[in-house]
């Protein structure tokens, strides 16, 4: 199963592509989208939504995970980086793909096995489990893979969850 993680924004985006095939994970590619706050809001999302679909279209991910927005003191980044979400589950939903939404409490468990793990233990769970020179940098991108790490534990226990969509 080939999966695209995404820990959404609207600066900067992580995203990974990850196989899973029976429990071992392989990298294809990590990384991140960024926009330039010189740019009107409409552009940036553009330029989302475009690079989302140009990673879809070039690794032909099966199944989506995006992070879901927790809630932020400042309303208006939480606005923002919900319509940066919006776009990006556009792309998603565009291409067919199954789509999943994790909280970061879901993400930190499923990859750490405690809910409360700070960062750097996150990075040193994805470093070990996706078999990583280094720990993963930026932290976006880090997110991404742990976020793809997740989907594949969980839908590996949930065979099916796709149906309650």
């Amino acid at each position: 199963m080939r999966i695209l993680g995404i820990d959404p924004g609207l600066a900067t985006i992580g995203y990974a592509l990850v196989d899973k095939e029976n429990n071992n994970f392989k990298v294809l590619e990590y990384g991140v989208i960024k926009t330039s706050a010189d740019k009107t809001n409409i552009k940036r999302l553009e330029i989302i939504h475009r690079n989302i679909q140009e990673l879809i279209k070039e690794f032909k991910p099966e199944q989506m995970a995006v992070e879901e927005l927790f809630f932020n003191k400042n309303v208006k980044t939480a606005i923002k980086v919900g319509q940066a979400r919006g776009v990006i589950l556009l792309a998603g939903a565009q291409a067919g793909i199954k789509v999943a939404e994790y909280t970061p409490l879901q993400i930190k468990q499923a990859v750490v096995g405690y809910g409360r793990a700070d960062k750097r233990q996150v990075q040193e769970m994805v470093k070990s489990l996706l078999n990583l020179v280094e720990l993963p940098k930026p932290d976006d991108a880090a997110d991404a893979l742990a976020i793809s790490i997740c989907h594949g534990h969980v839908y590996s226990a949930h065979a099916g969850w796709e149906e309650r969509l």
